[in-house]
């Protein structure tokens, strides 16, 4: 069997290590203790993977592990393996192994990109962007490939759109950390795989995320434009909830800018389109009751409003423990609005632990604004 080519990269990689598939699977078993990685690797799994069997089976968290073992994007360890180059190789080779590569990306493909980064969110939303947006630039990369050589129809809009959502999240991540000029590249290109994918979602939220950009850059009346130009491009065939999100990112725009009065009407007309049951709408916006409440309490707050403390103390006790940096930003919200009301020690507590919060995750940004209201409570 040795003597057999290999039918997937993966099988060349266990070969190449001179394992058996018994002991590959133990040394992935050990790799993911050590290294606090949740996918599991049976041998069953493993014969069924090396022989080219892919299927809608092999969890996210395996994939990962599978990566993170051998260096290689799993799409690559599933299919068979390069031919290897040699010095008379046609440079027109490397195209066609390209292509061959995008023609083999099916529904399932795509299923399996989109459950990676869904991984990649809430590790982000719990760990910071400093933890995964190493893998988050490597799938961009590795999407970006397959999206600029598929020529299937049906295809190349599906990876365009799971393309644009992952410059999203970099340009998220991007300005997270403080780095403004690539936050507002990533937004750049979201906005252009958005307009390949032809979806008027992806196009809008791509548009809106980067007016936050302007914001912290001070541009405020040039974020109220752009995201009022997303929110009247959204159409109803565009999903409820991100419509909802629009137009509460719309109300935060206006009130960087000083229009108390037209924020809070945003923010209730954010609440009348915000759909009861969110749970089978699509992920790349978090927007329920509780992360609309603290958006309107961030508002509240700006404004100096009594109402705020006691609208983001009820969302803060029911914030979902995993959205680590928006509980960040909440408390330095909370702690503005107390120290407004004359609550100096409370506000300095969660400024604190906010400050405790924004350093576990990376967070640069929220670290300017805890710096700022520090320096007035103390």
């Amino acid at each position: 069997m040795a003597n057999r080519p290999p039918r997937t990269l993966l099988e060349q990689r266990i070969r190449q290590r001179c394992m058996t598939y018994e002991e590959f699977v133990q040394h992935a078993e050990a790799f993911a203790r050590d290294n606090h990685e949740p996918g599991t690797l049976s041998l069953r799994h493993l014969q069924r993977l090396v022989s080219g069997q892919t299927h809608s089976s092999l969890r996210p968290a395996t994939a990962r592990l599978l990566e993170r073992l051998l260096g290689e994007p799993i799409v690559a360890l599933l299919a068979p393996p390069k031919a290897v180059a040699d010095e008379g190789e046609n440079p027109a080779d490397e195209l066609r192994r390209l292509l061959d590569a995008a023609r083999r990306v099916d529904r399932w493909t795509i299923t399996l990109l989109h459950q990676q980064l869904d991984a990649i969110r809430r590790l982000d939303r719990q760990l910071g962007a400093v933890v995964v947006r190493d893998e988050l630039n490597t799938k961009i990369r590795q999407v970006q490939r397959l999206a600029a050589h598929s020529l299937a129809p049906g295809s190349r809009e599906p990876l365009a759109g799971l393309l644009s959502e992952m410059h999203t999240l970099a340009g998220w991540q991007a300005l997270d950390l403080g780095d403004v000029p690539n936050s507002w590249q990533h937004y750049e290109h979201a906005r252009s795989a958005a307009a390949q994918s032809e979806s008027i979602s992806h196009e809008s939220h791509a548009a809106a995320e980067q007016a936050f950009v302007l914001i912290d850059a001070g541009a405020t009346g040039d974020a109220v434009d752009l995201l009022d130009g997303a929110r009247r491009r959204a159409d109803a065939t565009t999903p409820r909830i991100l419509r909802a999100w629009l137009t509460a990112a719309q109300g935060e725009a206006l009130a960087a800018h000083g229009d108390r009065t037209a924020s809070l009407r945003a923010f209730d007309r954010a609440a009348e389109l915000l759909p009861s049951d969110t749970a089978d709408e699509r992920p790349y916006v978090a927007l329920d009751a509780v992360h609309l409440a603290r958006w309107r309490g961030h508002t509240l707050a700006h404004f100096g409003d009594p109402d705020a403390t006691a609208v983001l103390t009820d969302a803060l006790a029911q914030l979902d423990p995993s959205f680590v940096r928006a509980e960040t930003a909440l408390r330095v919200d909370l702690a503005t609005a107390l120290a407004a009301n004359g609550h100096r020690d409370e506000a300095r507590t969660h400024a604190d632990h906010a400050a405790r919060l924004a350093t576990q995750v990376g967070s640069a940004r929220q670290r300017r604004r805890i710096t700022t209201l520090l320096a007035a409570v103390c």
